[in-house]
């Protein structure tokens, strides 16, 4: 029997180089699932970066939960069946947009808490944007699963911001920010007793991976992506 999936409704450009992963993952696993040389259709709606950060910086939220409702409701009329916010950030809005329109959405940080809990993990790092990390929409929607989380220093939090804005938005992968990255999570296991990390931004996974470190890691990228493939299928 021929399975059908529903149309996966991207909203990307956040950056554009995580975005890129996104497509990637989700063509490969439904493309499994599918066989032959078929994947799943989907929709990307790539926005500008820098507008929709400095709506964040300005805390204009409702602003910006409208910008991706109608974005949303854009995919909508295209066909799509569900829609997937590509980002951790922007995730401060994401009750906002799914109260507002139709079609199902999978928040980021709930595909990564089913990874920490099948790990039976309990507390972990979080390392993302200075939004992800020092505001409490992520940390929130965490706990909700049970789940701690413990946040780099305000030094280590700008340094790890600096990093995703500067290098990893234009695809920059260099060693001294892997190392710079490694050190603070271990610092956060050693420390505050991370048993784990949340790569909380989606550009993050393009520098760290698992083989660089015993720490166990969770991939946002892959996890939700996985999320979504998933979901369109039901």
């Amino acid at each position: 029997m021929e399975l059908k999936m529903k149309k996966i409704g991207l909203i990307g450009g956040l950056s554009w180089q995580s975005s890129i992963e996104y497509y990637r993952i989700i063509n490969e696993q439904s493309n499994l699932l599918l066989g032959g040389s078929h994947t799943v259709e989907s929709i990307m709606y790539s926005t500008d970066l820098p507008q929709k950060l400095g709506l964040m910086s300005r805390r204009e939220t409702a602003e910006l939960a409208r910008e991706f409702i109608d974005i949303s409701n854009s995919l909508a009329a295209a066909g799509a069946g569900m829609v997937l916010l590509c980002t951790n950030t922007m995730h401060a809005v994401f009750d906002e947009i799914e109260s507002s329109i139709s079609l199902p959405m999978i928040h980021i940080a709930d595909a990564t808490a089913q990874a920490i809990k099948e790990k039976g993990l309990k507390k972990v790092a979080l390392l993302g944007t200075v939004f992800t990390m020092q505001q409490p929409f992520y940390k929130d929607r965490l706990a909700r699963h049970g789940i701690e989380v413990t946040v780099p220093s305000e030094d280590e939090a700008q340094e790890i911001h600096r990093v995703i804005v500067d290098e990893l938005t234009f695809g920059d992968i260099r060693e001294s920010s892997r190392a710079l990255y490694l050190d603070i999570m271990e610092r956060l296991r050693r420390e505050e007793g991370a048993e784990g990390a949340i790569l909380g931004c989606t550009e993050i996974p393009l520098l760290i991976h698992q083989e660089h470190t015993d720490i166990p890691v969770f991939d946002t990228t892959f996890l939700h992506a996985m999320a979504a493939v998933k979901l369109a299928l039901e």
